[in-house]
């Protein structure tokens, strides 16, 4: 009885039972990370929109705002409006901050921009008061040295006074020869006269004078003098007694200095240099900056 059963016909081969048990596990686990994951809205809606143009679709879900899903599971989409979160809160008072400090920044830049700029301007006004001032005084000396040579025209003929100019000062050299004896420090009575003109035309602008007695280097030790020093300064201190009776100059404007041979004009080295060296200087000096001052005071006045 048995031989007489009909053969069965073969199945699937046996490896196809592990497929499809293989390929079921893989789909469920694709499946349970898909449905794990959440998505960024914003790329999805534009990634179904290229979708939708790729494909095809032509069914059209009108929204106002970005779809709010958190996964491709759920099937329906359907527009939302969520309540402002807290970080949002917090952005929006940040940028706000940010915009009035900003605007500080701002304020404070000008502010520095206006001050360098003004700083500018004062350096700019008070470079052109300096070259103002300078070229007045020039112009002043100029005019003062020219008034010196008219009135001492016959004393510079005669070699008796010499005048020279240099940057800011005038100085007047009264020679030994006609305004001192030799060794002496007594002046001449008749330069007496000299001396009026030159200071007339001293008081007339400010300035500070100094008086420099000079000498050769040739010693002198008399019972007056023990020293070159001591003459020297003898007659610097006679010419100023001159130089003072005329009020108009004030005894602060005056300096008195004894130099005997430290500063000689030319080297003694003959009797012709010897005496240039033997002189007394009235050196009229005048700066620039009571020439600012008087320029200031005028503009106050």
């Amino acid at each position: 009885m048995a031989n007489d059963c009909p053969k069965c016909e073969d199945g699937l081969p046996p490896w196809m039972a592990t497929f499809a048990d293989l390929m079921s596990l893989l789909m469920c686990f694709f499946v349970l990370l898909l449905s794990f994951a959440t998505i960024d809205a914003v790329r999805f809606k534009k990634m179904a929109e290229s979708m939708q143009d790729a494909f095809g679709v032509q069914r059209k879900i009108p929204a106002n705002e970005i779809v709010m899903g958190v996964s491709v599971i759920k099937q329906e989409w359907s527009p939302t409006v969520s309540e402002q979160s807290v970080i949002t809160e917090i952005r929006q008072e940040t940028s706000e901050v940010r915009q009035e400090h900003l605007k500080m920044q701002d304020a404070e830049e000008q502010q520095k921009q206006q001050e360098e700029q003004e700083k500018r301007q004062q350096e700019i006004d008070e470079q052109a008061a300096i070259e103002a001032a300078e070229q007045q005084l020039q112009n002043e000396l100029e005019e003062q040295l020219n008034e010196l040579q008219d009135a001492l025209n016959q004393e510079i003929d005669q070699g008796l006074v010499t005048l020279e100019r240099k940057e800011s000062s005038i100085i007047v050299r009264i020679q030994e020869k006609g305004s001192f004896g030799s060794g002496s420090a007594r002046l001449d009575p008749e330069f007496h006269e000299v001396m009026a003109r030159i200071s007339k035309v001293l008081a007339a602008k400010p300035g500070k004078i100094t008086v420099a007695g000079h000498s050769d280097n040739i010693p002198i030790s008399t019972g007056r003098f023990r020293s070159n020093w001591e003459l020297s300064s003898a007659r610097a201190v006679t010419v100023l007694h001159s130089m003072l009776r005329n009020k108009d100059i004030a005894e602060d404007r005056v300096v008195v200095e004894g130099l005997a041979d430290t500063r000689p004009l030319v080297e003694n080295d003959s009797p012709q240099n010897r005496a240039k060296n033997r002189r007394v200087e009235l050196i009229l000096t005048r700066g620039i900056d009571e020439k600012i001052q008087d320029l200031n005071d005028l503009k106050l006045n």
